[in-house]
């Protein structure tokens, strides 16, 4: 019996692929045997990634893009298919936030400022819209692929400060259940799309909020532990299996879901 959970050859494309849990997953597919197309803006980090995957016998790409440029998503899909002729899974993982589009404990929803608001919700929230309208033409071609966008815990329950964000997030678990709809209706079965909802990795975005220049917790870093069952931050390399799921064979029947990989943050009600 064929193993469900293979990505081998499979083309897999991460957007914000050269952030910490970006990275993580593209070399855990790449040594999975999948061809990995790595999207970011910051070149030098990008090519490092492709080399580091190389140089243990994996196979990746790095193309810059914008998430928020159709055109320079367009040229990027053209320079993919030149390279391997087809697109089997999506996973739109660029995303971010602005102090702008926060509030601070200090402060109140007047200070929040609308302009970053907007900003953040573009890169999140329509920096997913735009890949995928991009990126799923081939899928459509083919018959076959999948989608997995990154929500967030965010998604699920008000946070305190993090107005903007949070408002994209939610955004991306709902387009997830229309876009499963929208898919399977019109495309077919072949096509799938879900939603990873990671729990408290800590990343280049939130280090300086969740911890010291020590390495000790913030106080919302404590905050964090005291919410989370398994009581510490999650391990980048703990989302890849899920992702592996998503992208597989083994979740032929699942569509329109957001998996949380959390240490049990979601459900701790105390």
């Amino acid at each position: 019996m064929a193993n469900l959970f293979s990505v081998k050859d499979k083309v897999v494309i991460i957007t914000g692929g050269t952030g910490v849990l970006g990275r993580a997953i593209a070399t855990h597919l790449a040594e999975e045997g999948a061809k990995v197309v790595i999207l970011g803006r910051k070149a030098e980090m990008g090519n490092e990634i492709v080399s580091a995957i190389k140089s243990k016998g994996g196979e990746a790409l790095f193309l810059v893009t914008d998430v928020l440029d159709a055109a320079v998503l367009e040229q990027n899909l053209t320079d993919i298919l030149q390279a391997y002729g087809r697109v089997d899974a999506l996973l739109n993982a660029a995303g971010g936030n602005m102090p702008g589009a926060t509030i601070a404990p200090t402060g109140t929803f007047f200070d929040l400022k609308v302009a970053e608001f907007q900003k953040v919700l573009e890169l999140n929230l329509t920096g997913t819209v735009l890949p995928t309208q991009v990126f799923l033409k081939p899928m459509v071609e083919q018959k076959s692929g999948t989608i997995v966008n990154f929500s967030s815990m965010a998604a699920f329950r008000p946070m305190t400060r993090v107005a903007g964000y949070a408002a994209a997030k939610a955004g991306i678990s709902n387009f997830t259940s229309f876009m499963a709809t929208e898919v399977a209706k019109k495309f077919g079965e072949g096509i799938r799309v879900n939603a990873i909802a990671p729990g408290f990795f800590l990343t280049e975005q939130n280090r300086s909020l969740l911890t010291n220049p020590d390495g000790t917790y913030t106080e919302r870093g404590q905050d964090v532990i005291r919410q989370t069952p398994f009581g510490r931050m999650g391990r980048a390399e703990e989302l890849c299996g899920t992702i592996q799921y998503l992208i597989s064979d083994a979740s032929s029947f699942v569509t329109g879901t957001v998996a949380v990989v959390d240490g049990g943050f979601n459900v701790f009600t105390m």
